[in-house]
């Protein structure tokens, strides 16, 4: 198995969504912590995800990331699956009480 380093240059910024979604990640909060701690199985180790996110500064792409994507495991954003669910479902009603019509909802 082999492992990327994901370097961001601002002259040169990435051409895919993908290629965005490095450069955020490569910035956040989680970058130097163990993988693992985003995926708990249990409560108590949410909250300590969640506290790593709450001083991270790019909370919001990575919550859209995640919701864009529909990853199902782990907290991102500072948001656990519950959250994830629940937020994904409070903007399908929106989008119908306002007649918009929800994207792959």
């Amino acid at each position: 198995m082999s492992t990327q380093l994901l370097e961001f240059n601002p002259s040169n910024p990435p051409s895919t969504a993908e290629g965005a979604a490095s450069t955020w990640m490569a910035r956040g909060a989680c970058a130097q912590s163990d993988p693992n701690t985003f995926f708990p199985h249990d409560g108590v180790g949410v909250e300590v995800a969640k506290a790593i996110c709450a001083d991270c500064r790019v909370t919001s792409p990575c919550l859209e990331y995640a919701l864009t994507h529909r990853i199902e495991h782990g907290v991102w954003g500072g948001c656990s699956e519950r959250q994830r669910r629940r937020i994904l479902r409070d903007r399908r009603a929106a989008a119908r009480s306002t007649g918009l019509v929800a994207v792959a909802a």
